[in-house]
């Protein structure tokens, strides 16, 4: 008698792999770049979605090595980050189309972001959390969209390194190398808005994560027809 699998919690599409999943993988890696930005240079010297170096941010903190606020700023990421990833697993499990679900849910979360900064300065402590919540809330559902981490990248970088050094590369390998590039493509896109234009500068993750649902959906419209 078989043993019946087990869930993982995660989208169970991940069997299945392609480019147009590979290209949406690769544009949400930007979209966290560009959100972890954001949330680093105009929000207040922490991140949306790099929980690890929230926490060492929180330790320094701790210490009185970080300047003032910055303790409240990584708790309030920390736990909407946290509901973002319970509302990401959530979805995974009970809801059909779940990834087209997940994605739109973390587009308008972003969207709104976006919509809130761009409409005027941003000034006060309150409304920064504000943002923030938006943010990491959107970053904590991207966690779960796929079992292939695409808001951190430690292991990811450990994996690949290593399997170049033992000259064992995957065909797969040009895609993580991609998806790596892809975060610093999306940092970089969000410090370049941030000078030319400040109040677009939160519209550079939302419009990735909008590429991804794209990526996601349109085939699928296509096939229909």
């Amino acid at each position: 008698m078989s043993t019946p699998p087990v869930s993982t919690g995660r989208p169970r599409t991940d069997s299945v792999r392609d480019p147009r999943s590979e290209w949406m993988l690769i544009l949400l890696s930007a979209a966290s770049g560009a959100a972890d930005a954001f949330a680093f240079i105009c929000v207040g010297q922490v991140f949306a979605g790099v929980m690890t170096g929230n926490l060492v941010l929180l330790g320094a903190s701790a210490a009185g090595s970080t300047e003032a606020g910055v303790a409240q700023r990584v708790a309030t990421a920390l736990v909407s980050y946290g509901c973002g990833v319970a509302c990401g697993a959530w979805m995974s499990e009970r809801l059909r189309w779940r990834l087209s679900l997940m994605l739109l849910a973390e587009v308008a979360l972003l969207a709104s972001g976006a919509v809130v900064w761009g409409l005027g300065p941003v000034t006060s402590d309150g409304g920064r959390l504000g943002l923030l919540v938006i943010f990491t809330l959107a970053m904590g559902i991207q966690g779960r969209i796929r079992a292939t981490p695409t808001n951190y990248f430690t292991g990811t970088l450990t994996s690949l390194v290593g399997r170049l050094a033992l000259r064992a590369a995957r065909e797969g390998d040009r895609w993580v190398a991609g998806r790596l590039l892809a975060v610093v493509a999306g940092a970089a896109g969000t410090a370049s808005m941030v000078r030319v234009w400040p109040d677009g500068a939160a519209a550079v993750a939302a419009a990735l994560a909008a590429g991804a649902l794209l990526a996601e959906v349109a085939p699928r419209r296509l096939s229909r027809r």
